[in-house]
């Protein structure tokens, strides 16, 4: 049975799995490459953060994709819960 409901990936999934993991990336390689701190790459992987459009501008230079990749993983999202919490309603 498929569910009716299934909320879009978190954009720090697709970070991990996507492009940390085959790329054989350290967190704290990520972080030092792009200049933020680790704990920005930490809390985006484990899904305690959003995606901001300064992460995914620094993202996209580095790992040769687009900011709106990124952005548009995370407004999917973002629409899909509200869309949920809507139908609640």
């Amino acid at each position: 049975m498929i569910p009716k409901y299934r909320l879009p990936v978190h954009p720090g999934e697709i970070l991990l799995e996507e492009f940390i993991i085959p790329k054989k990336l350290s967190q704290v390689g990520l972080a030092r490459s792009i200049k933020v701190p680790v704990q920005r790459i930490n809390t985006l992987i484990n899904g305690k953060r959003d995606m901001t459009p300064e992460t995914a501008i620094l993202l996209a230079r580095f790992l040769k994709t687009s900011p709106e990749f990124w952005m548009n993983l995370q407004t999917q999202r973002d629409l899909a819960i509200a869309q949920h919490r809507m139908a609640l309603n």
